[in-house]
């Protein structure tokens, strides 16, 4: 789905957009995977590449989620979870005619989040101790919990200024629309943003990788890294409504 035509499905659905919220300091981590071992473990049809499978890790933080409408008055509703950060896996699936992606697992770092999120949205939330520092030009992001840890270490490459996606494989990666969850039963919401504005990662680094290998046992293990991004953030990102996958025509 292409950034008008997801703006334009969500306009038209009446209460569909549901919360805004801003995404900050994003670190992309893309991975190539065997789709053989991976669609076991994912209730829904992969979407591939020219024949490639891929997975990616997002590291970033939310900043003021907050109810669509209402503004100051009603923003006391998502308070304590509107500011937190994220670790999501996630890989490329499509339902009959809608491409997206399943989230695999999402580490975060606030409890009241991920009490609710697999409750709303069917969200695969864990919690976990999340520092980031996306900051500078060196991209520094560590995650543990019980399970073990996840760290990473990469550079921003220098250009004037970031760019959107152009690239084929760029924009099958980015610009996506639809998330399908499945944590307690199949469902999917959509959301919008303004298009991705990145500059590549270089001199990636995976330190630590043992969060990931306890969670996918399956398929992580053989995952290769291919390629990394790195986004400032969008503002003002649309968020829609959980539905039930039968609601898709």
């Amino acid at each position: 789905m292409s950034n008008m035509a997801a703006q334009h499905a969500m306009e038209c659905e009446r209460f569909e957009n549901l919360l805004l919220a801003d995404w900050k300091s994003l670190v992309f981590l893309h991975f190539e995977v065997d789709p053989d071992l991976l669609q076991p473990e994912i209730p829904f049809e992969l979407d591939l590449f020219e024949g490639r499978c891929f997975a990616t890790l997002v590291a970033f933080r939310m900043e003021r989620m907050r109810p669509r409408i209402g503004g100051r008055a009603t923003r006391w509703l998502t308070a304590p979870i509107a500011n937190h950060h994220f670790l999501n896996l996630r890989v490329y699936v499509k339902h009959r005619a809608e491409t997206g992606i399943f989230f695999v697992r999402e580490w975060l770092d606030n409890r009241a989040a991920v009490a609710l999120g697999p409750l709303v949205f069917g969200l695969p939330y864990r919690f976990a101790t999340v520092n980031y520092d996306h900051g500078g030009d060196l991209k520094h992001g560590r995650v543990q919990n019980d399970y073990g840890g996840l760290e990473y270490t990469g550079g921003a490459i220098c250009e004037e200024q970031e760019a959107e996606c152009g690239e084929p494989l760029d924009v099958f990666l980015l610009e996506r629309y639809t998330a399908f969850c499945a944590e307690l039963k199949p469902r999917f919401f959509r959301v919008w943003h303004r298009p991705w504005k990145i500059r590549g990662l270089r001199n990636v680094e995976i330190c630590e990788d043992a969060l990931l290998g306890n969670a996918c046992p399956t398929w992580w293990p053989s995952a290769r890294f291919v390629c990394g991004h790195f986004s400032e953030g969008v503002s003002d990102v649309w968020m829609g409504r959980p539905h039930a996958v039968s609601d898709l025509a």
